[in-house]
């Protein structure tokens, strides 16, 4: 057997494994090949592209505007590929990263139906050794987890779920097949973003729709539109000033804050904002709002009331309307759903809302769901029941650092990381959308390329100087997860139940209680500002280090940069 080959006859060594083929981890290895490094995508799924891959759910579109979303690395790419809509659909965005990755050659590093179930560093030689499903064991000094923020799907906690005669799934698995729907009564349990889109997108193809809704979410209208060869063309002329004006705002988006203050206009002036907005493509009405609705009990108090307001306009019966609107929570303090013609849906006949919090589910029956009120009857229920946000994809892999400590323990009651991007105990596992990075309360790809970008120059800044190992100080990983914990002290996001707070019913211990701190709220340029400044410093924070390893075993040696 030659070096670096298994029984499988396969390599068992790589450089860098990246894990995960979506977004993220085709830039990655995007960014490694470049640099000719010997690297390898590896992901559970039958094919690349991540959250596009598998979420084939009707109506499943990008939130943000489609130009914005794609990669900005390429001139070439961005003025090959027309963006056919304003929010392009799920089949349009895996179109787009097929493409992509042919284009530059990339499928050839990819593996496919291969799970990492475990993965273990071996400090006697400063690598990582990865357990894959296929029943290889794969070794590499650098592991790259590029594996989504929403990508551990959670069905809910019900009795007798194998006891439904009809056909049922979680969004994120919904069949690539076909389903047909014309005719058939259908469950939705859940209104967050997922249901929100499906909803709005099946109401008037399915015989009877029945929404299932624990907690109201706020939602504003998406207001897609098709993209002319022209406007693409303009589009193209303006990508340095669009790109640009992402780097500049908070959200990594085109929207950037109205710089009044809010109670330094008057009342007729915000309504006449909030009107405009609401109108406009996208999350203008979420983002291109007044500072003050982020942190400001009055503020948003009267904005989250303009919003239900426009609620009562658009739902006729005024029950249903009350139904919708949320109590606990202000518009705004978390992601908000993006919708078409979601409110409209329940203006239908063959619509029905159920507040399960006040007659809740009891179980799933064989002809379909019981609740404290009544039975139901449907062909097909669909889960939109959320997901183990930002740690469960992480937590459903077995991950082993320095002294057999656990990730999984260590991040029982709330992750702690060195900058979202590297956590203390566990060298050369570089996370670049990790947990309190701030990827997830940005425009995805933007973050994702900022967490690349400074990940790859991190590993191209150790193998210039030879080393082999680097690993954030606790002290440095206590400041980083302390600031992070003080942002959220500012913003009324830190009352909300939602995934940017770790709050989810459907997986044990992240029910309420208390919040786990997720996500970095200080912006897209504060975020960058400081990862440069950290590696203009030499990487501060991190003991980065060498290893000898004679031929005779002696003791390693240690060095730090």
């Amino acid at each position: 057997m030659t070096e670096g080959t298994n029984s499988h006859g396969a390599k068992s060594h790589y450089e860098v494994i990246v894990v995960g083929a979506g977004v993220a981890g085709i830039y990655q290895i995007k960014r490694l090949a470049d640099l000719g490094i010997d690297a390898t995508v590896l992901d559970s799924a039958p094919d690349l592209g991540g959250t596009w891959y598998w979420n084939r759910y009707p109506g499943c579109r990008f939130d943000s505007e489609s130009y914005t979303y794609g990669f900005s690395f390429s001139k070439e790419l961005l003025n090959e590929w027309h963006w056919k809509e304003r929010f392009s659909s799920q089949p349009e965005n895996l179109r787009y990263l097929n493409y992509v990755a042919d284009k530059f050659d990339l499928r050839k590093y990819m593996q496919f139906n291969r799970n990492v179930e475990a993965m273990q560093f071996d400090e006697t030689r400063d690598e990582w050794r990865l357990k894959i499903s296929d029943g290889r064991e794969l070794t590499s000094r650098f592991v790259v987890l590029a594996i989504g923020l929403l990508s551990a799907p959670t069905l809910p906690r019900l009795e007798g779920m194998d006891d439904f005669g009809g056909r049922s799934f979680h969004t994120y698995y919904w069949p690539h097949e076909p389903v047909e729907l014309t005719g058939k009564k259908v469950a939705v349990i859940g209104t967050g973003a997922t249901a929100i889109q499906i909803i709005g997108e099946i109401a008037d193809k399915v015989s009877e729709l029945t929404v299932f809704q624990r907690r109201p979410n706020w939602s504003a209208p998406l207001n897609n539109s098709r993209i002319s060869e022209a406007e693409m063309a303009d589009i193209r002329a303006r990508y340095d000033e669009i790109f640009a004006a992402c780097k500049v705002s908070p959200g990594g988006f085109e929207h950037a804050p109205d710089r009044r203050g809010f109670y330094e206009v008057t009342r007729e002036e915000r309504l006449k904002l909030w009107d405009r907005l609401y109108d406009e493509p996208g999350f203008g009405i979420w983002l291109a709002n007044f500072r003050e609705i982020f942190m400001d009990e009055a503020a948003n108090a009267e904005f989250s009331e303009y919003i239900a307001n426009r609620i009562r306009r658009r739902v006729k019966d005024p029950q249903t309307a009350e139904t919708l609107i949320p109590r606990d929570h202000g518009f705004g303090v978390q992601r908000v759903p993006l919708e078409t013609n979601y409110l409209e849906a329940y203006n239908r006949d063959n619509v029905h809302l159920v507040d399960i919090s006040k007659t809740p589910i009891e179980r799933v029956t064989e002809k379909g769901l019981r609740t404290a009120a009544r039975d139901y009857e449907f062909d097909i229920i669909v889960y939109a029941t959320g997901f183990d946000a930002i740690t469960g994809a992480y937590d459903r892999m077995d991950i082993t650092g320095i002294d057999g400590e656990k990730l999984y323990d260590k991040w029982k009651d709330a992750p702690s990381t060195f900058l979202g991007m590297l956590t203390h105990g566990f060298p050369n596992l570089l996370m670049p959308t990790g947990p309190q990075s701030a990827s997830a309360t940005t425009n995805f790809p933007r973050g994702i390329e900022n967490g690349v970008n400074w990940c790859t120059d991190l590993l191209q800044y150790m193998w210039d100087r030879g080393l082999t190992r680097a690993d954030p100080t606790r002290e440095s990983e206590e400041r980083w997860t302390a600031h992070v914990t003080k942002m959220y002290e500012i913003m009324l996001m830190r009352k909300a139940k939602g995934w940017f707070t770790g709050y989810n019913s459907n997986v044990p211990g992240h029910e309420e209680g208390r919040p786990r701190y997720f996500v970095y709220n200080g912006g897209t340029p504060k975020y960058v500002g400081i990862i440069n400044d950290v590696a203009a410093n030499g990487y501060e924070g991190l003991v980065l280090s060498s290893q000898a390893r004679p031929e005779s075993g002696a003791a390693r040696s240690r060095v730090s940069a």
